[in-house]
């Protein structure tokens, strides 16, 4: 790997580095833009493994949909330019304005609405939405057994929701954290708020709010997660995301994939 304090990758060779033929959509996006917007697993390649699991019917021209922890509205822009949605990019700690600019700039400022506001305090009215999305955040408010009724009142009948989170194969047994990642475990406490593909189906159905449609684990998507980890530490020059990187591509390349990845998630409101 590069020395992270190096920074020297041409424009060509990052792009052709994160190139995935399985995510043909996000391809066509800056790879100097994704770094410079980054603020965890890539969103566009988490947001591309989502949407055909949300269907063509959700995700059609002119489709109100809610971006739930948007980040730097990454995602917002990605489901206004790909799908024609009409999207509310919603995020706590994002300025409006400067999700407005990123909006500007991507030619999608008619189809992006930026809005600042608290996962639990969303100012919308029932039934105004015919999709939520949220990926990377929802396993940071979402596990609170009464949060997804709260939520899915906001879809209309029939509306889906669909998540993507860090994730883990199966749920913990015995030891806790598993101690080959005790240590990166200690480093951030928002870890123990990861859970299977199986964990959030139950917590999905017993909430009555959806009917659930996918609750699966990505296949190797561990790799993806390391890849993007270790272009990140290389490239970003945000010191902070740049250390972050770099220790959770160290967790990943020695996790191998037995405890670490990613779920998606979709449920038809009922």
């Amino acid at each position: 790997m590069q020395d992270i304090t190096s920074k020297t990758a041409s424009n060509e060779d990052l792009t052709q580095r994160l190139t995935l033929a399985h995510y043909p959509r996000s391809n066509g996006y800056d790879a100097r833009w994704m770094i410079e917007n980054h603020m965890g697993p890539n969103p566009l390649w988490l947001l591309e493994w989502l949407a055909p699991a949300l269907g063509m019917d959700t995700l059609r021209s002119g489709a109100s949909v809610l971006d739930l922890g948007c980040g730097r509205a990454m995602t917002s822009i990605f489901l206004a330019k790909e799908y024609g949605a009409q999207v509310t990019a919603v995020d706590l700690w994002i300025e409006p304005d400067d999700n407005a600019r990123r909006a500007a700039e991507a030619q999608v400022s008619d189809r992006v609405l930026p809005l600042r506001a608290e996962a639990h305090d969303l100012p919308f009215a029932e039934g105004g939405f015919d999709a939520i999305v949220s990926i990377d955040a929802y396993h940071y408010f979402g596990t609170d057994d009464l949060y997804l009724a709260t939520l899915t009142r906001l879809l209309r009948p029939g509306g889906r929701i669909g998540v993507v989170v860090p994730a883990l194969r199966a749920e913990l047994d015995g030891v806790e954290p598993p101690e080959h990642l005790r240590a990166y475990w200690e480093r951030d406490a928002g870890f123990w708020a990861f859970h299977s593909a199986d964990w959030w189906r139950r917590h999905w159905t017993r909430s009555g709010a959806v009917e659930v449609e996918v609750a699966d684990w990505q296949p190797d998507g561990w790799r993806d997660w390391l890849l993007w980890c270790e272009v990140v530490a290389e490239e970003s020059d945000d010191p902070v995301h740049a250390e972050t990187c770099r220790w959770c591509a160290e967790m990943l390349r020695l996790d191998e994939g037995r405890t670490l990845g990613y779920v998606r998630l979709v449920g038809r409101r009922v």
